[in-house]
């Protein structure tokens, strides 16, 4: 893929030049990578909002790295050639462990930072389709096309079973699936009439120019999930990490059309290499930590979180430089 090389020639070009030392440590002094999802996705938001809030507050030089997508650039921060990165609770686990979407490739030297905000998204169709529910899109499921593989986003494929589980339904109940590279490619399929059904996360640049290119269909809706406890168990058992919440209608957050619509939450994380130093670490926790009014300036999706709810329960271990943060900040861990 042309993104794919693009992204790894990217990072490997600054691991040998302009981020050469930057892991043995002295890090402070060269230009730090913070690896992003392609330009329009929330993750290039996140990594903009960071990578301004870490120069400016923290004075470390930090640059934001669009690639292609989380799959792409796990591997190169397990590797240490970019040193930070975004991915939701569930993937982090994956790539650490080897599993899921990152099954038999196992990435040990990724360590957590902490919680960026509460990720929500869903699945999405055009709001004349007839699709309120999860209930209406199993009825018509077998004359949809529905996006599927993420090739250099991967994990998608996961949220996208986790949320047909809630109404018992999986990727081989759709007859037209249709295979796309990356989030944001599969966001835009909608919008160009290449697909009925994919997953737009909450006020993405991309999914408000798919709303836009929608316009004469009356934009687009996010299919209402099912509340009902054995809906919510299917839904897990597949996104363990994830839960399910209602979003009451809003016209500035294109989709949520209804007076309410249950969508998809999931932590939205930042890890980073092992081996980054623990200095530099602290210092991007503490900016994150105690300039959220900045960040959410930036990137409302920030508005969401709660400093104290910084750092849960995860199975893969944050790296010490977070830990001293949180432990100084009185900020509870594993919770």
């Amino acid at each position: 893929m042309k993104g794919y090389s693009r992204s790894f020639a990217v990072g490997a070009a600054l691991a040998a030049g302009l981020l050469a030392g930057t892991i043995a440590g002295g890090a402070e002094a060269q230009v730090v990578g913070i690896a992003t999802g392609q330009q329009g996705s929330l993750g290039y938001k996140t990594g903009q909002a960071v990578a301004k809030v870490v120069n400016l507050k923290a004075k470390v030089t930090a640059r934001a790295q669009p690639m292609a997508g989380t799959a792409a650039y796990l591997p190169l921060i397990n590797k240490g050639e970019v040193e930070f990165g975004f991915c939701n609770a569930v993937e982090a686990f994956y790539a650490y462990s080897g599993t899921g979407n990152f099954k038999g490739k196992p990435n040990p030297n990724l360590r957590i930072v902490g919680v960026m905000f509460p990720l929500r998204t869903g699945l999405m169709v055009a709001a004349d389709s007839g699709i309120k529910t999860i209930a209406d899109l199993r009825a018509k499921r077998a004359t949809l096309r529905i996006a599927s593989e993420y090739t250099a986003s991967s994990i998608i494929a996961y949220y996208i079973q986790g949320a047909l589980a809630n109404g018992s339904m999986s990727y081989d109940d759709f007859p037209k699936k249709v295979p796309v590279s990356s989030f944001v490619k599969g966001m835009l399929a909608l919008g160009d009439g290449k697909v009925d059904v994919t997953l737009i996360s909450l006020g993405s640049g991309a999914g408000r120019k798919v709303n836009a290119k929608l316009r004469g269909r009356g934009g687009i809706r996010y299919v209402s999930l099912d509340k009902s406890p054995d809906a919510e168990a299917r839904f897990q058992k597949l996104l363990p990490a994830a839960r399910i919440v209602t979003m009451r209608k809003n016209p500035k957050l294109p989709g949520l059309l209804e007076p309410t619509t249950n969508i998809v939450e999931i932590p939205w994380i930042m890890v980073a290499h092992k081996d980054v130093s623990a200095a530099l670490v602290y210092k991007v926790t503490k900016a994150v930590a105690e300039h959220q009014k900045d960040l959410g300036a930036s990137f409302g999706a920030f508005k969401r979180n709660k400093v104290k709810t910084m750092a849960p329960r995860h199975q893969v271990a944050y790296h010490p430089g977070a830990v001293k943060y949180y432990k100084e900040a009185g900020i509870p861990m594993g919770r």
